[in-house]
């Protein structure tokens, strides 16, 4: 298997992923145009707020309250597009959240808090346990993915509501899947489509494929049906994606809404990455991540270790020792999830078996999963010192970053409220 020079994404990361002459994977070449000079900021702001003219124009002749609207799930990222876009820009968004039953306790308080916060009008959508349920052991059976229906309502229920309200602008934070593996580039200016909703964050299912199938009823679904192509012209609704428009940068960020704006972030020493403050408000992001691991080789630690080495705020070195510590661990909530299913743990990975990817996993004469390759088996060589980033002044585990990301000789300081200081052993429903 080979990885990037650079960073330490295998060659098999999703959606897709490109390694140049120099064995730098497409994500951080990504990464790397977003600080050339050519990327005029100023410009692209001013286009974000003509964007945002445009929608308040619109309102006002719609007479509607709200602007436009902001998909929310008690993340930093949603915090931080709010605080922005009500705050700075002066906008009255109307915030839209997919509640998939799965919330952190931590999750949860933070999104009271970003309603508080901001005094923005909430929509939320709470789906039943039992929809949840057929749904999610379906498409685990059917595409290894127990969150299907999380994703599928994030990028649908918003563009109900459009339709519902008359509302033209629906605002992201950031592409994810160009900041990751440089799916797309910068230039691009790519906004939201019904395509790429389909083949990326769906598996490349609709609503309606999964009706019949594992006793799923037309209810179960009706918050995965987008708008008809007549309803979404018939409004004028698109979907922008705010790291077109500014400097994206997560960790920045969440110091911004950590200080100014409320967010917290954990305490504890998660199971699955060093992160304190990314991907909180989803309980079963641990397990959902572990499945990327079973079927590709590689999780969470892998995508916030290369996230952090793009930034120069740590090197190869100590990202691999990151997923040699996280990636491989199967997380304590996995038993919650299975006895929710009505599935066993055993059932759970012979569910997996046919999913792993030939190229990284096979079975030894035991009969048990072994990696063929790992990114910790592979020594620093000359390549990658020839593109290795310069390193920032601000390091990763350094004191300064104790509660944003955990360091095994300089733990975080609790809070003092469990939410934040204890793992959840159970979602919670509402």
């Amino acid at each position: 298997m080979r990885y990037c020079s650079r960073c330490l994404y295998p060659e098999n990361a999703k959606p897709t992923i490109i390694f140049d002459e120099e064995g730098v994977c497409s994500g951080c070449r990504y990464h790397e145009s977003r600080s050339k000079i050519e990327v005029n900021w100023e410009e692209r702001q001013n286009i974000l707020c003509q964007i945002l003219d445009e929608a308040r124009v619109a309102a006002k002749k719609r007479g509607n309250v709200h602007d436009c609207i902001i998909p929310v799930g008690g993340g930093k990222d949603s915090t931080y597009q709010v605080q922005l876009i009500k705050e700075v820009h002066k906008m009255n968004p109307l915030l839209v959240t997919f509640n998939h039953i799965y919330n952190s306790r931590v999750g949860l308080a933070n999104l009271e808090n970003l309603v508080r916060t901001f005094d923005c009008d909430l929509v939320r959508y709470t789906m039943n346990a039992g929809s949840v349920r057929r749904n999610s052991r379906y498409m685990l059976e059917t595409v290894g993915d127990m969150t299907w229906h999380y994703h599928a309502g994030i990028k649908t229920l918003p563009f109900q509501e459009a339709v519902h309200r008359n509302i033209p602008l629906v605002i992201w934070g950031e592409h994810g899947f160009a900041e990751l593996t440089g799916v797309v580039s910068l230039e691009d200016f790519v906004e939201f489509t019904k395509w790429t909703r389909k083949e990326h964050d769906m598996r490349g299912y609709e609503a309606h494929d999964l009706v019949g199938k594992g006793d799923i009823t037309l209810q179960d679904v009706a918050p995965f049906i987008y708008p008809s192509d007549e309803e979404i012209e018939r409004v004028g609704i698109r979907g922008i994606y705010l790291s077109n428009f500014i400097p994206w940068d997560a960790k920045k960020q969440g110091e911004t809404v950590i200080e100014e704006c409320g967010f917290k972030p954990v305490t504890y020493k998660r199971a699955r990455t060093f992160n304190l403050y990314s991907k909180l408000e989803d309980h079963a992001n641990d397990v959902h991540d572990y499945l990327k691991y079973l079927k590709f080789g590689y999780g969470r630690a892998t995508d916030d270790a290369s996230m952090e080495i793009r930034h120069g705020r740590m090197t190869r070195e100590e990202g691999i020792e990151m997923v040699r510590e996280y990636d491989h661990v199967e997380p304590p909530s996995l038993e919650c999830y299975c006895d929710f299913m009505g599935i066993s743990k055993e059932r759970f990975y012979k569910i997996i078996e046919p999913m792993r990817d030939a190229a990284i996993w096979e079975k030894d004469p035991d009969g048990i999963w072994k990696t063929k390759d790992s990114v910790v088996h592979h020594p620093i060589t000359e390549c990658h010192e020839k593109v290795r980033v310069s390193q920032s002044k601000e390091r990763t585990f350094s004191p300064a970053n104790r509660q944003y990301y955990y360091n095994n000789d300089n733990p975080p300081v609790p809070c003092g409220n469990d939410a934040f200081d204890k793992c959840d052993s159970e979602f919670t429903v509402l």
